[in-house]
């Protein structure tokens, strides 16, 4: 009797443990899933065929005669990402006359979003570009101040998506040059380019920011 009792104790912390372990692999799983969900990674390539129409996938396009495109292209998908931005964008970028993209960071300032550009010094004064106009909406501009080229190209969003590439924000980017970005939301590489934005931010600060 007393064996049978030892060999049914033993039976049933057998039964306790394989179950420990089992709950331990479906958290791990289950885990495992959730990280390759939020890691989930995408490459938007360039040049689109045509230019995305701003309106159509950021809010309402009442223009019957619209001569932008209303179907996904690169160019879409990156303006939504920056639509859909709730607390920062951080953009470092070599050219910026892309007005649409410019549109797109004053709307997000009036949103209450936190904006702020890293650009290129050679760059702010060139036709059409959108800086001056930045700084005109109160948005933070930093610019190298160096006979060397302030080249990256990278945004942070929500210091959560990284977007990545040989993209600048022009209109010859967008529908001539053969460009790409890599957006990603893994964690260990937003926190590089976040720790460099920080970087460089600070390297570029101006007697009239101290």
């Amino acid at each position: 009797m007393k064996k049978m009792w030892q060999t049914l104790g033993i039976f049933t912390s057998v039964c306790a443990i394989s179950e420990i372990i089992f709950q331990i692999y479906r958290y791990r799983l289950k885990r495992s899933s959730v990280r390759k969900k939020t890691n989930k990674t995408e490459v938007l390539f360039f040049p689109d065929k045509k230019v995305a129409c701003i309106n159509y996938f950021t809010s309402k396009c009442e223009n019957e005669s619209c001569s932008f495109s209303h179907e996904e292209n690169s160019l879409s998908k990156l303006f939504q990402f920056i639509h859909n931005a709730v607390k920062s964008v951080d953009v470092c970028v070599f050219v910026f006359t892309c007005t649409d993209l410019a549109d797109l960071l004053i709307q997000a300032v009036e949103r209450g979003v936190s904006v702020r550009v890293i650009t290129d010094c050679e760059q702010v004064d060139i036709p059409g570009s959108q800086i001056w106009r930045l700084r005109s909406q109160g948005i933070a501009v930093r610019t190298d101040n160096s006979s060397f080229y302030m080249h990256h190209k990278f945004v942070i969003i929500d210091n959560t998506r990284l977007l990545n590439g040989s993209f600048n924000w022009t209109r010859q980017a967008i529908t001539g040059n053969q460009e790409n970005l890599l957006v990603t939301s893994d964690s260990q590489l937003v926190c590089l380019y976040k720790e460099r934005f920080a970087k460089l931010w600070r390297q570029y600060k101006t007697k009239k920011d101290q």
